[in-house]
């Protein structure tokens, strides 16, 4: 495995994205436990694409024109709609000390759901993935395997990292309940961005 991979995996998976946003949100409403969580189920949505990539289907895909457009708009869909959501529910990112744990299930789910609607992920593996694995060579599906866990591994510990930096903010956020209005509306804003550049990529 080259440091070359580790590398680019690393600043792709930095760079904040939607995944990155719902974490933060989750370690805010929620605390550490709920940002773990939100980790672990954008991570888990990688799956789907890495399944994708090995079998080919990805590639497909991607030269579908039609096939491609439905998946993105359905990404924007769900984006509008967690603005939306996070605009209307003044629970949603309400931080006081008695907060009811959100089931763990919900947020899983709603993770998974970001990065599977997320056709960029699938560009990702399709365009990146094979520079790093030998063509022809009949180990290339354990190779682009092993890529691909590497890829959610550090998926995992960068967003984990994220949400506990979150969690750690929220502390301060107990006794400012006026000042977590201002952050819904930045997470709103932020997914109506991210499903805009969605739209537009």
């Amino acid at each position: 495995m080259s440091i070359a991979f580790l590398l680019t995996t690393l600043v792709v998976v930095v760079t904040p994205g939607t995944g990155v946003v719902y974490t933060l949100a989750a370690g805010l409403a929620h605390g550490r436990r709920a940002s773990v969580v939100a980790a672990f189920g954008c991570t888990l949505g990688i799956v789907p694409h890495l399944a994708l990539t090995i079998t080919g289907l990805a590639a497909l895909l991607h030269s579908s024109s039609f096939g491609y457009a439905l998946v993105k708009y359905l990404g924007v869909a769900y984006l509008l709609f967690m603005a939306w959501t996070t605009l209307r529910d003044k629970e949603a990112l309400t931080v006081t000390e008695d907060t009811e744990p959100e089931p763990a299930s919900r947020i899983v789910a709603r993770a998974v759901l970001v990065n599977l609607l997320n056709p960029k992920l699938t560009v990702f593996f399709v365009a990146f993935l094979p520079q790093f694995v030998p063509q022809g060579s009949p180990g290339t599906t354990a190779a682009m395997l092993r890529l691909g866990v590497v890829f959610m591994a550090l998926t995992f510990v960068v967003f984990t990292a994220y949400g506990w930096g979150a969690a750690a903010v929220r502390r301060h956020l107990v006794a400012r309940p006026q000042v977590m209005g201002g952050v819904r509306r930045v997470f709103a804003v932020s997914f109506v961005a991210l499903g805009a550049r969605l739209a537009v990529g």
